[in-house]
């Protein structure tokens, strides 16, 4: 068996019907690693993570976080209860298919919303945390959560208009400049008709799109969005979390003493209007001893960006085995 197989993977029962898929890849005696998916809603899609490690050095877990992807149910169903699917449900999920691997530490990776969970993990779980790696780094604040569904239309008013408007003719009762547009769409995409749902997440990807592919020449749709279920998901979960801010009382940055000597890479790109440097910026400065990489040509991602991942993963790998990790 190639080392980027899948060689084990399952569903863990995590209460109240939900079940969640995990997968293994790699050397079994390797280092432990963990990827957390973006989105949130973004899933495990087709594997490509495993492709960012040494797997030859590194076992590695992945985990269609609740309510997507392989996990069920999904958050889209009708009668589902987002109560049931907050950042503290999955920090819990997270340790229990620690403990169900049979895993004491690991070196964490995320991309976007998956860094906002990494650095969470790490924050409630630092003696469980052996470094970490993260892309597009996020914290879902309300900095942030305002940026990307408010501030950046500055950039793309035509865009922004319609997103805007398409909540405002809904009859919910959303005015602009007199209420959150996040917390506008959330009603729409929980509401009991689903073509009123539907409608809701095709505008929501399609102001995704807008604002992911600036420098492109033009709006490049992401083909995941041709998945209605998917997109459902996704949407759904993104704007459950975004109007929460990521469910993170006190915000990341005011707890980050937790972090203290836990070696980090973060990598973010300078032309990422989805998620102002500024927040990779501010956890450099307040978490000493972490590696800040700045991609001058790269946006929410792109290939300079993955070599950088690839590249800081093998050096905390050789960092970790030449510490008899």
């Amino acid at each position: 068996m190639k080392s980027s197989e899948i060689r084990a993977s399952g569903l863990l029962a995590a209460g109240n019907g939900h079940q969640l898929y995990w997968e293994e890849s790699g050397n079994p005696d390797g280092i432990p690693a963990l990827y957390l998916h973006g989105g949130p809603g973004g899933t495990l899609g087709s594997g490509g993570y495993r492709n960012k490690f040494d797997l030859e050095d590194v076992r590695l877990i992945g985990m269609d976080q609740r309510g997507c992807g392989r996990s069920t149910p999904p958050a889209s169903a009708p009668g589902y209860d987002l109560a049931e699917n907050t950042t503290q449900h999955l920090l819990a999920d997270i340790e229990a298919l620690r403990t169900h691997v049979g895993i004491e530490a690991w070196l964490l990776n995320g991309v976007s919303w998956g860094s906002t969970l990494a650095i969470a993990y790490a924050q409630a779980f630092p003696h469980r945390t052996l470094g970490i790696v993260l892309m597009a780094v996020t914290t879902t604040s309300r900095f942030e959560v305002e940026w990307i569904t408010e501030t950046v239309g500055n950039l793309f008013p035509e865009a922004w208009d319609r997103f805007a408007a398409h909540a405002e003719n809904a009859e919910i009762g959303y005015r602009r400049g007199q209420g959150r547009l996040v917390e506008a769409y959330l009603k729409l995409l929980r509401d009991p008709d689903p073509d009123v749902r539907d409608a809701a997440s095709r505008q929501w990807a399609l102001w995704e799109d807008t604002h992911i592919s600036l420098g492109t020449g033009g709006i490049i749709r992401d083909p995941r969005w041709d998945d209605g279920a998917f997109r459902a998901t996704f949407c759904t979960l993104a704007a459950h979390y975004w109007s929460n801010l990521g469910f993170m009382d006190p915000p990341i940055l005011a707890r980050m003493d937790r972090l203290r000597g836990i070696p980090a890479t973060l990598i973010h790109g300078r032309r990422d209007v989805s998620g102002p440097v500024r927040t990779a910026w501010e956890l450099h400065q307040t978490w000493p001893g972490t590696e800040l990489i700045i991609d001058e040509g790269e946006g929410h991602g792109g290939t300079g960006m993955v070599d950088q991942w690839r590249a800081a993963n093998s050096r905390h790998v050789q960092r970790l085995i030449s510490q008899g990790r």
